[in-house]
């Protein structure tokens, strides 16, 4: 029995068909880059099968696709991109649409943000089975074995700050609001700022009242340089699993609560395309299986932080592991 075939069995179905076209989305391009096979094989039951593979628009989220898309060229499918999508929810509504057909997701996101909870389950295993089957039930949303890294939010200072004011945990970060909110200067972005996985949630689970804090908003990519020097903010929201922390060496306080939710990056799709196609899963599955927290960072610091471009980064790691060849 395949991986989809498993997940389906015994479980009801609500499939998704409107189309959205209010989200603007085109139908997607042709691949950037060629690909082989290598130990991903042609799949006879793919050949030549139309297939959307979707993103937000954000580094790791485009690396992400881009490995689905060579993966699925190389075991034979017609593969459209269709990556850098903006937002989470325009991606999410594109694909219960129609108009992608596989992306990775992460736990977090779909237990959070699209159904509804407002406590994450502290257990990664957990919170993936408890997306997986309610995301199945309700909204016909089959989500595969999760990869092991867990790409969540955190908060992180320079090494400078950290030794200035000992502040290592968010339990030190909680008492240094209440003590000095201004040596507490906090940047974050907007989504943030609001999300109750984010920084109200996170007030109230380390006791703070989050007004209390002096926060600046910015643009995600701004905070990374802005918390290391210093010069707007002592401290920063990060993705644990960007390259830039180290980069700009950052000291990534420890969640000594478990607030912040896993973000496990999982392979999705509509259940019918699932059942269609289940060997899309079986090809994705040795990939997932070593998607580690300091595989994808080094990616990330690869694209953010050397420059390179994300299509390249995320064919050739796949061709140092050999799941395919680069073609020109």
């Amino acid at each position: 029995m395949t991986v989809i075939r498993r997940v389906l069995a015994g479980t009801a179905v609500v499939l998704a068909t409107t189309l959205l076209a209010s989200c603007g989305l085109e139908s997607g391009g042709a691949l950037p880059l060629k690909v082989g096979p290598a130990s991903i094989q042609p799949v006879p039951e793919l050949d030549g099968a139309r297939i959307t593979v979707g993103s937000k628009d954000f580094t790791e989220q485009i690396i992400l696709g881009y490995m689905i898309e060579f993966a699925l060229s190389a075991a034979g499918a017609d593969v459209r991109d269709l990556t850098n999508i903006q937002g989470s929810n325009s991606t999410r509504d594109a694909q219960l649409a129609g108009q992608i057909d596989v992306s990775y997701e992460y736990t977090g996101t779909g237990w959070i943000n699209y159904l509804g909870h407002e406590q994450p389950i502290p257990d990664s295993q957990a919170q993936f089975e408890a997306v997986r089957d309610e995301d199945l039930a309700r909204n016909g949303m089959v989500w595969t074995d999760p990869a092991p890294m867990n790409n969540t939010y955190a908060l992180a200072t320079s090494r400078a700050t950290a030794e200035q004011t000992g502040v290592r945990t968010l339990s030190d970060y909680a008492a240094l609001v209440q003590r000095d909110p201004a040596a507490a200067a906090t940047c974050v972005e907007t989504e943030f700022n609001v999300r109750q996985d984010g920084f109200p949630g996170m007030a109230a689970a380390y006791g703070f009242d989050p007004a209390r804090a002096e926060k600046r908003i910015l643009q995600t990519g701004i905070i990374y340089q802005a918390t290391a020097d210093g010069s707007q903010c002592k401290f920063g929201e990060v993705f644990t699993t960007d390259g830039r922390i180290a980069a700009l060496d950052l000291v990534v306080l420890e969640d000594d609560r478990q607030f912040f939710p896993k973000y496990n990056p999982a392979l999705t799709m509509r259940a019918d395309f699932a059942e269609q196609y289940p060997e899309v899963a079986e090809v994705m599955a040795p990939i997932s299986a070593v998607l580690t927290n300091e595989a994808i960072t080094e990616l990330n610091r690869q694209v953010d932080v050397d420059g390179k471009d994300p299509a390249a980064v995320a064919r050739q790691w796949l061709v140092d592991r050999g799941f395919v060849t680069a073609e020109d």
